[in-house]
């Protein structure tokens, strides 16, 4: 089969399409067709080796296809799609035409919502759900703040606030930038202003919570954007990393909260798994989550891909297709 093999850690060229053997399902794993892999930061950090993955692998954390082989569950030819089957410091596989996936992070894709979509919504919609389910529980006329607004994650994590009761401001960094992110529900203001901006939508008092995938050089001014009790919500470090939290400027900002939550501490057990997916499928079948992808790139611009979102140029969702 063709897939991107990464043999060493390095910048995107490293990814490169090779001839590669079909892997071999072990117990408690079952073989898919892939029909499109998403592409995420996670993907970015194991082939830049920020997060270290013994090679050579195959990246690629999310996915859908088809089940080549049956489960105690699912028969062969069944939709499926994932996210995160396997620990942060394991390759995935899904960028290539078949991957091995462990039965317990598999989902079926309803009748309605295409491969291509459920590739494309389900990491940034589990992730969405947890961070307003869980993370910060989101109650009706909270207003939040969320960081890189028309991204994958931006552009969803809005709407599913949205669909919590909240107002949401959102950053963004171009024009074309800003009117998509408007148009999925986000007020939006620019990076330069965005702590004062936020203060003064607020009549003073701060947002409730700050969801922040940039890092460094938002993190003084999420902490200033902030409310009495707020939550900051680390979520990457698409800027540089966030090097120090000193915790007495959490005291006197108002006894925030901080956090750096990962997916797989929110989809660990099955059922939960599946609760937050079948929330967001539903989400899409009643046409309240919206999901835009960007590009469709075949494996062979797999560099491409990672290039464009390591320089966040990407609007909405990338997929690479086999």
């Amino acid at each position: 089969m063709r897939a991107v093999v990464v043999h060493e850690a390095g910048n995107p060229e490293v990814l490169a399409v090779a001839e590669h053997p079909d892997p071999v399902p072990a117990p408690g794993e079952a073989l898919v067709r892939v029909a499109a892999a998403g592409v995420n930061y996670i993907d970015v950090a194991h082939c830049a080796g920020t997060i270290a993955v013994p090679g050579p692998f195959v990246p690629g954390v999310e996915g859908s296809g088809t089940l080549l082989t049956a489960t105690v569950d699912l028969p062969a030819g069944a939709r499926v799609a994932w996210a995160m089957p396997r620990g942060l410091h394991e390759g995935a596989g899904g960028y290539a035409e078949k991957v091995a996936v462990p039965v317990a992070g598999l989902v079926p894709v309803p009748d309605g919502i295409t491969l291509d979509t459920a590739a494309a919504a389900l990491m940034h919609g589990l992730t969405a759900h947890y961070l307003t389910h869980s993370v910060h529980a989101v109650r009706p006329g909270d207003t939040v703040l969320v960081h890189a607004a028309a991204g994958g994650l931006g552009l969803t994590l809005t709407q599913v606030a949205r669909i919590r009761g909240a107002r949401v401001i959102g950053t963004t960094s171009t024009s074309e930038k800003a009117a998509i992110a408007e148009k999925a529900g986000a007020e939006v203001v620019g990076y330069e202003d965005f702590a004062a901006e936020a203060r003064r939508r607020t009549d003073g008092a701060g947002v409730a919570a700050v969801y922040d995938g940039v890092g460094a050089v938002t993190f003084d001014g999420g902490l200033a954007a902030l409310r009495r009790r707020g939550t900051y919500v680390l979520l990457g470090t698409a800027s540089g990393p966030v090097a120090h939290v000193d915790p007495a400027r959490l005291l006197t900002g108002g006894s925030l909260m901080f956090t750096r939550p990962g997916i797989i501490d929110f989809i660990a057990d099955r059922e939960e798994l599946l609760a937050r997916a079948n929330d967001v499928f539903g989400w899409l079948a009643e046409g309240l989550l919206d999901v835009h992808v960007g590009a469709r790139l075949e494996l062979d611009h797999a560099a491409e891909a990672h290039r464009a979102l390591e320089e966040r140029r990407t609007i909405g969702k990338t997929l690479l297709i086999p």
